[in-house]
């Protein structure tokens, strides 16, 4: 993944679902990849998470350098919001 946004997206999108889905082993499976993107191609370690009504807010160590950036919630949100409208679609299957 080229463009460390994206990553950090992609990852944070996860994670919110993760964080409501602690038993959701895919999900779980998938924030790890994403973390590992982030730590491997992009240096990143000290990840920080705020939100408030409008934004997550990310602050973010990498290579020495604390960065932050942020991300309106409707956009992080929206994976969350279509597993609960339709969670038929998305069952969790356990780690055998």
């Amino acid at each position: 993944m080229k463009s460390v946004q994206d990553a950090l997206y992609n990852w944070l999108t996860i994670k919110v679902v993760t964080d409501a889905r602690p038993d959701d082993t895919a999900a779980k499976q998938t924030e790890d990849q994403f973390a590992q993107i982030l730590e491997e191609e992009h240096s990143i370690e000290s990840v920080d998470i705020t939100k408030d009504d409008e934004m997550y807010y990310i602050s973010y160590e990498q290579n020495g350098e604390r960065i932050s950036t942020r991300f309106p919630r409707e956009l992080i949100e929206v994976l969350l919001q279509q597993i609960n409208q339709e969670p038929e679609k998305y069952a969790n299957y356990p780690e055998e």
